[in-house]
């Protein structure tokens, strides 16, 4: 099996570019038209596409067009979740909501600039066996 990738329909592939590179620490491997790009972090490889640039974001037979938010997301596991976040609001970064805990950690729900979820996750510490 080759690469696994996520790809996310943005507004403003620029926008987005900037967002994940600078926020996040993603770095861009292609950026071949206005419309695309695919950026890695780790193993995580990242597509975004605009809707209706290439075939990832033509509409469907229906007419129903890619859009951006919902509620799927990557996951990105932090090691100080409450300095992370203080370092992202600092810089502008919007959240849906505030630090939950959950039986496996703290999460929270980062927005790109078109309103896709990131989830940001520090998992509870493992208690020696």
């Amino acid at each position: 099996m080759g690469k696994v990738s996520v790809r996310y329909i943005v507004a403003d592939v620029d926008a987005a570019i900037a967002f994940y590179t600078k926020m996040l620490g993603f770095q861009v491997d292609m950026h071949p038209a206005p419309g695309f790009a695919s950026l890695s972090r780790g193993d995580l490889q990242l597509l975004l596409n605009r809707p209706g640039a290439g075939g990832a974001g033509q509409a469907l037979p229906n007419g129903q067009a890619p859009a951006q938010g919902g509620w799927n997301r990557i996951q990105l596991e932090v090691a100080d979740l409450a300095a992370t976040v203080a370092k992202l609001k600092g810089a502008g970064g919007r959240f849906r909501k505030e630090i939950v805990t959950g039986n496996g950690g703290k999460q929270i729900l980062l927005e790109d600039p078109s309103g896709n979820p990131i989830e940001l996750f520090q998992p509870m510490p493992r208690s020696a066996s």
